[in-house]
This record gives C-alpha cells, sequence and structure tokens, in this order.
C-alpha cells in the first residue's frame, strides 16, 4: 500500500546518514534568510543580496546528495559580497561583538548561526563520504557574510556594536581615541 504522502514532510527523513541532518539544517539556514529578507526590505542592497542567498542555499543543500551546484562563479559573487560588507562596517567588524541590536541585524546573527551549524553538518557528512571543498568554502564564507551584513545593518539604523569580551579566551580589546572613535589596541 503506498503512503499518503501529507504524513511525510520530508522523503528522506529516517535515513541514517549525515546527509539528511546536513539538508534539514540548509532548509532552516533558508528559511531564515527568507525572513531576514523580509525584515531589510528598507534597506533595499541587503534585501537583494539575502533574495539571492536564499536560492544559493538551497543549492548549497542539494548539492550534497544531487549534482554539485556551487560553482567559481557563485563562491566569488559571495567573496565580492563579503568585500562589500567588510568595507561598509570596518572597524566595526574586527572585534567580537554580542548579536544584538535591530531586529533585522539579530535575524542575521541568527542566519550566521543556521550557516555555522550548516558547515558543522556537513562536515559530519564528509566523514561518511566525500564532499567538494567548495561546499565548505562557500558556506563558511555565508556565515562570514551574514555577520558583516548584521553590524552593516545595525550601522545603517544608527546601532552601535556592543563588544563581547570573553573570560575563558584572551581577546583583543578596543578604546576609545579622544575624537570617539574606535581603534586596536
Amino acid at each position: 500500500m503506498k503512503k499518503n504522502m501529507r504524513y511525510i514532510c520530508y522523503p528522506f527523513m529516517r535515513e541514517k546518514p549525515s546527509t539528511v541532518d546536513f539538508e534539514i539544517r540548509t532548509d532552516s539556514l533558508t528559511t531564515r534568510i527568507g525572513l531576514a529578507a523580509s525584515l531589510t526590505k528598507d534597506i533595499p542592497r541587503v534585501y537583494e543580496d539575502l533574495m539571492y542567498l536564499a536560492p544559493m542555499a538551497y543549492h548549497v543543500n542539494g548539492s550534497v546528495r544531487g549534482k554539485l551546484a556551487i560553482n567559481e562563479e557563485d563562491l566569488q559573487i559571495l567573496s565580492d559580497m563579503y568585500d562589500f560588507y567588510v568595507s561598509e562596517v570596518e572597524g566595526r567588524v574586527d572585534i567580537f561583538v554580542l548579536p544584538q541590536g535591530s531586529t533585522a541585524a539579530c535575524e542575521l546573527h541568527v542566519c550566521r548561526s543556521e550557516a555555522k551549524k550548516s558547515v558543522r553538518a556537513l562536515h559530519k557528512v564528509s566523514l561518511e563520504r566525500e564532499v567538494p571543498e567548495i561546499l565548505f568554502d562557500y558556506t563558511q564564507l555565508l556565515a562570514n557574510v551574514l555577520f558583516a551584513m548584521a553590524v552593516y545593518v545595525n550601522k545603517h539604523h544608527g546601532v552601535e556594536e556592543i563588544q563581547f569580551v570573553s573570560k575563558s579566551y584572551p581577546m583583543r580589546k578596543k578604546k576609545k581615541e579622544k575624537s570617539g572613535g574606535l581603534t586596536n589596541e
């Protein structure tokens, strides 16, 4: 007897390989990117970039089980996106910051976290089967782009970053100059 599809949310759910966990994780990432896009319509550049990244996250998703859908051109586009956002928030991304600020920036921090979880899930897959290195590069760079976007969105909304100083690990601190700007110690 054929299973009624209404009782199946994902056909591979009961498989043992970690590929399923990776696919579920990247589905979550894509969903969060869509939510972040809905919160950034007031910042056209970010909105357009997120609407580009949402299907790219699904391409990463399918690239393990199916045909590799990420190529060097895709990686370069993402790298250029990273360069843009980092240049726009220079001096704000060279410290470890608390994930706070505007709702849109906070959602981008969630996206960043989801991308990191996707990298970890991809690592688990790589212990079971060969995974193209470009998928690791793309997913890790994606996490960094999402971080820079979060800081960019906070800057756009006039929200200052709050540096996190760990009690567990030695970190560089920033100090205020007399002009009120921040510099590295």
